[in-house]
């Protein structure tokens, strides 16, 4: 990712809290096709190793699950969906002296590791259960997988392969937020994306 200086996140801490409060990843691996890209929810808790798990169905496709095998580095990438913005140039001091362009404002944290197959049954159970309970809690009437009748839980669990990957091995962050625009742009920004 072409990352200058002026946008570019280096504390770890501010790229893991982006992935934690924005867990639905674009999960890239390089296959015999060519590159595969899939969108996997991962939970919002890191533990001190930095590493994340998520899931995967393993019946579309064998391609990322052949990836899990082999132990090929892999990819992650999050971004903060809700905040991601079109800054047309009418909003900055165009007006002023007309030298501006559309452009986005946005933060992303590509995350690269290695992957690791789980098809442990307790260890799905045990994930899928608290990644519903995770996002569930904010329902009005939330549902858990103790809701789903357990025969059904047992096939769906089969469909599925548990994913362990280390992070550790390097972030990057992009913060592109206008930061380096003149104050009367950043103060025109905010107010026109308000």
């Amino acid at each position: 990712m072409y990352t200058p200086k002026h946008f570019e996140e280096r504390d770890v801490t501010v790229l893991h809290a982006l992935i934690r409060s924005h867990p639905l990843g674009a999960w890239v691996t390089q296959a015999e096709e060519g590159l595969v890209v899939n969108h996997i929810p991962f939970p919002r808790r890191l533990n001190a190793r930095r590493v994340r798990h998520a899931h995967w169905s393993c019946r579309p496709r064998k391609s990322h699950l052949e990836v899990l095998y082999e132990g090929n580095g892999v990819r992650g990438n999050f971004s903060r969906t809700p905040d991601i913005h079109h800054v047309p140039p009418g909003i900055r001091t165009k007006h002023a002296h007309g030298k501006a362009v559309p452009t986005w404002n946005y933060a992303v944290v590509h995350a690269h590791g290695l992957p690791r197959a789980i098809d442990d049954r307790d260890w799905l159970l045990k994930h899928v259960t608290e990644l519903s309970d995770l996002h569930e809690s904010e329902s009005a009437v939330p549902w858990s997988v103790s809701d789903a009748p357990p025969d059904y839980i047992d096939t769906m669990l089969k469909a599925i392969v548990g994913i362990e990957i280390s992070i550790s091995t390097r972030s990057s962050g992009k913060w592109k937020i206008s930061q380096n625009r003149p104050l009367p742009d950043k103060l025109g920004t905010i107010a026109g994306l308000l």
